[in-house]
């Protein structure tokens, strides 16, 4: 696809779901892959199968709740390839609970991933960018930053954070284009540390109207493929089986 082949694309949260599927993709449209998670077994394993199709691909491991290893993964990109063309900070939990149960651990787990761990993927980025005059920064948000449910409380508010400092990053940007991705309830491991069994039921329950983790890969897919001059700068993507609820 125009726009796509020889992009070096980083992807945090690259080894399962809405990651791994967009990093398959995007080497398959000839897209150079630079793939980060905390799990190196399923990120080696990834990468194989793109070297086997065909595709170009490594992977580092990183925990985007620490700065420096985040700053050491994008470092790694740009020193095996060259440069870097986009980042998709895509990395993020979902330990839902309601208020009253008190889960401050998990309120700061959901803080340190999705909210913290997108700055530092656009702090380690932002300098190279400039200095090359190009870029592109996509952080996934969700349907969530739009609508509040019960037991949902905390992870809207970070996502809604992950939009706001998007369209902030988007205003202030000159030749960076900046996409914030906001998918509905997609088939991911997303929400398997939920050990509120309340929210797991509601979470189960709203998977029976999922997105699939390849349609969203399409979705970044068709953010990255607009021409240079074009930025899609905000896709909220829902199952059609979802019609008449709000995530």
């Amino acid at each position: 696809m125009k726009n796509v082949a020889n992009k070096v694309v980083l992807i945090t949260g690259a080894s399962s779901g809405i990651g791994e599927a967009t990093a398959r993709l995007l080497a398959q449209q000839g897209a150079i892959v630079v793939l980060g998670a905390r799990r190196t077994e399923r990120l080696e394993s990834i990468v194989h199968d793109i070297q086997q199709a065909g595709g170009r691909a490594a992977y580092r491991e990183v925990d985007v709740a620490d700065a420096e290893q985040v700053k050491a993964f994008v470092s790694f990109a740009k020193d095996t390839f060259g440069h870097v063309d986009v980042i998709f900070n895509n990395a993020g939990i979902m330990p839902l609970s309601p208020m009253n149960a008190l889960k401050t651990d998990e309120w700061n787990n959901i803080i340190d991933i999705n909210i913290k761990g997108v700055l530092h993927g656009i702090a380690a980025v932002l300098p190279v960018m400039e200095q090359q005059g190009h870029g592109q920064i996509i952080n996934t948000a969700s349907t969530g930053a739009h609508a509040v449910g019960s037991s949902c409380a905390v992870y809207c508010a970070s996502k809604y954070a992950v939009w706001a400092i998007s369209e902030g990053l988007r205003q202030e940007c000159n030749n960076i284009r900046v996409t914030v991705l906001s998918p509905g309830v997609t088939t991911t491991e997303l929400g398997h540390d939920i050990t509120d069994e309340a929210a797991a039921g509601l979470v189960q329950q709203l998977r029976t109207m999922s997105l699939e983790a390849e349609s969203v890969a399409n979705a970044v897919l068709y953010a990255i493929s607009q021409p240079n001059d074009v930025e899609a700068s905000e896709i909220v993507i829902r199952s059609a089986s979802s019609f008449g609820h709000a995530f």
